[in-house]
This record gives C-alpha cells, structure tokens and sequence, in this order.
C-alpha cells in the first residue's frame, strides 16, 4: 500500500471507529437533554410548575455545565478522553433516571443542575482531544458535520418517541416519568461500551494498520509543532486571547437563541395551534430533518471551500428571520415553516464553528479554550429558557421573548464576520530529530 492509499485508508476508518461512537453518545446526550421540553407538557400540570419556574429548571442546567466545563476537559486532555467520555454517560444516565421521582420545584433545580454538572465537558472533550487526534486540520468541518448531524437525528427520533411517552401510564408511572426512566437507560449502557470500542490516541487503535497508526501519529505531531511555530499557546494565554474571548461572546449569543428555541419550541407550538403531543412531536421532527440535511450541506461546502465565517453567520441571520417571524404569526403552519427557518439556522453551522478553535490551538489550550467557549456560550442556555419563561409569564405571550432570540442570533451572526478571516497557515515544519510525544 502506497503513501496516498495509506492515508485515504487511515482518513476513512475514523469514521466508523471514532465519529460513530461519538455520533451516538451525542444522539443520547441530546435526547437526554431536551425530553425536559416535552416532559413540560403535562409534568408542569402535574407538579404545579409555572412558566417561570419551569423556565429556570430547563436554564438552571447550564450552572452545573458552566462550572465543570473547563476542569473536565482538562483533565480528559490529559488522561483519556474515552474514560472521561464514559464517566459522563454513566454518571448523566443516572441522574436523568431520577428525573422520574422529583416533585418539587426545588428537587427539578437540583436535578437540572447535577445534570448539567454529570455531562459538563463532553462536547469540548469531541471538539479539542477527539477529533483532533484523527482528523487533519482541513477535514475536521467535515468529520464534525457528520457527528454532529446527531442532533437532528436525536430530534428526529427523539420528538415523536417523546410526544408518544408523555401520553403512556404505566405501573403508576405517568407519561413524563416513563419518559425520563426510558432514556436513561442508553446512557448507562453505552457508557460501558465506549470504553471498548474508542481507542485515545492513533497508536493504540487496533482497528488501524502499522502504516496507518504512524501516518495519523505524524500527521497530529505535524501539526501540532506548526501551530508552536506560529505561536505557542499556553492555556492561560488561549483562555485571555481576543479571538477566543469573541467566541465565548458570541456563542453566549448564539445559545440564547438556541435553548431558548429547543427548550420552548413545542410548548409554544402547542400554544399557537392546539394540537396534540404526539402531533408536535412528527411536527418538530420533520423541522430536525430539513435542519440535518443543511447541515451536512454546510459541513461539506465549509471543507470544501476553506471558509468558515460566511457559512456560520449567514445560517445565525436566517435562525433570527425564523424566530422574528414565529413572533409574529399565530397561524400554525406559517410558525411551522418560521420554526423550521429557526431550526435550520441555529443548527448547521455547528460543525463550522467548532472546527475553529482547532484551527489556531491544540492539546490542553485547545481543550481549555473550547471549554471557556462553551461554558460561558452555554450561559446563554440558562439566559434563552429562563427570559422566555419570564415574559411569557408577564405578559401572557410569547412574542416579546421571541422577538429577544431573534435579536440575540442576528448579534451572534454579526460578531461571527468580526472573526479572523485569515487564520495562520499550518504547513508542517521540518521533521523533528525526535518526535514529541502525543500527550505533550
């Protein structure tokens, strides 16, 4: 096998072994994370929860993520981002599982938090230590589109398996109990699998010939010494950069939008047409499945063409027409097509933007900046959810919060044309007398 075969062949086989695992924790992660939203649809009755209290429980996650951000993915940088990744599953598994049995609005706080909390860092630990380890530089977007095309998936299986639940009593169980006892159960599983089938780092990847191993091996070294060259990252000087404090800026803007829109999206649907559950559920699915195929479109066109800031913030402008124009109809199927414009936007361009830190860091600045990023963006999770449930409780109406996300996500596709257009070019450098070790 030639040079160019190996590394067609080592550039292929990540898929399967890497990005499937990682497509499927972010599937379950996903449907843990947003069943509250469909919960909400007879738990709030059932427990007495107002808008505003239900609103602060669904934002109240993103404390618990906010704090262990950075630590967790440190500490998977590190060690082993496959037993960080494993630790994350079990540990959210658990504590979504006991969703089931609060009823208080101080026991919902609590178990939003520690959930947040169980799964802080998973998503730094795939952008900065996963990906980077098996993918070069300009494939990332690509690889990254795939994986991340779980969180349509996860809507898209996830809605109508959530509208059905809610409507199921079982062993004394209502349906929002059942629902949260269901999806709890993949986590767990799948947290003992991942530690078998994902491998930390080239070198150790069974699956992966002797040829293939030292190409990847290479090639993350390779870039890992340019990036050095141009300029050498500590953490604490990539967590102070300028182009890392934008990103934390305008993903806390872009989250806003985009919690606030997954978290309220089918109560307010509800609202404005009265249909039922499991109606809002196929509704909302078909939304997640015209959102997917944008995505891997702008995954590819962004690989493609090697350009990253007109594909993000052209997709935040049209997310903010959506959710503008959903404040303004009360016509089911005009929100139904604005719910959709909003679902497009705020999700495909997620590939994009993750593959961007990579692209000027790596090792443990990349890890502890892409957890700054998401940590302090992911405020933006608990500011979306709470404010619309406050002004919906002020005024009655949802329009005003609406009409608030819309403005948050034209800010963030702003800020995002505000980026480098340019980034430093990674050429690989000389080959070292002595190669570093991965780790360093």
């Amino acid at each position: 096998m030639d040079g160019r075969e190996v590394a067609a062949s080592a550039r292929r086989k990540p898929y399967l072994n890497v990005v499937l695992p990682l497509f499927v924790i972010s599937v379950i992660a996903y449907v843990d994370r947003v069943n509250i939203s469909y919960a909400a649809l007879t738990m709030n009755a059932d427990l007495g929860f107002s808008a505003q209290v239900f609103g602060a429980g669904a934002g109240i996650f993103f404390a618990g993520y906010f704090l262990f951000e950075i630590p967790g993915a440190l500490l998977a940088e590190r060690y082993s981002p496959r037993l960080w990744l494993a630790r994350i599953m079990i540990s959210w598994g658990v504590v979504s599982g006991l969703m089931a049995f609060m009823r208080s609005a101080w026991q919902f706080y609590l178990l939003r938090f520690l959930l947040g909390a169980a799964e802080a860092s998973l998503y730094p630990v795939i952008y900065a230590s996963c990906i980077p380890r098996w993918f070069a530089a300009p494939d990332r977007a690509r690889a990254i589109a795939v994986l991340l095309s779980s969180l349509q998936v996860a809507g898209v299986i996830g809605a109508p398996l959530a509208g059905w639940l809610t409507g199921v009593s079982l062993l004394g169980f209502r349906g929002w109990q059942i629902l949260f006892l269901v999806e709890a159960v993949p986590a767990v599983l799948f947290g003992v699998i991942v530690v078998f089938w994902m491998a930390d780092w080239p070198r150790q990847a069974r699956w992966l010939s002797a040829a293939e191993r030292d190409h990847l091996t290479l090639q993350y070294e390779r870039e890992v010494l340019a990036k050095r060259a141009v300029r050498p990252y500590s953490v604490l000087e990539a967590l102070r950069d300028r182009e890392v404090m934008k990103l934390c800026l305008t993903y806390f803007l872009w989250v806003t939008g985009f919690w606030g829109f997954n978290y309220w999206m089918p109560t307010v649907l509800k609202d404005v047409s009265g249909w039922s559950n499991a109606a809002i559920g196929r509704v909302f699915a078909l939304a997640m499945l015209v959102s997917l195929l944008a995505s891997l479109y702008t995954g590819h066109s962004s690989s493609k063409r090697n350009e990253k800031r007109w594909h993000a913030a052209t997709h935040m402008f049209v997310a903010a027409i959506g959710m503008a124009g959903g404040a303004l109809t009360r016509d089911p199927w005009p929100f139904v097509a604005c719910m959709t414009l909003a679902a497009v936007g705020t999700y495909a361009p997620m590939s994009v933007w993750w593959s961007y830190p990579t692209t000027f860091l790596s090792g443990a600045a990349a890890a502890g900046a892409v957890g700054l990023v998401n940590s302090m963006g992911n405020l933006g999770g608990f500011v979306g959810p709470y404010l619309t449930g406050w002004v919906r409780e002020s005024t009655g109406s949802f329009a005003a919060a609406m009409l608030y996300l819309a403005l948050s996500l034209l800010a963030a596709g702003l800020l995002i044309l505000t980026l480098r257009k340019t980034l430093p070019t990674l050429s690989a450098p000389a080959p070292a007398t002595r190669r570093p070790s991965p780790g360093a």
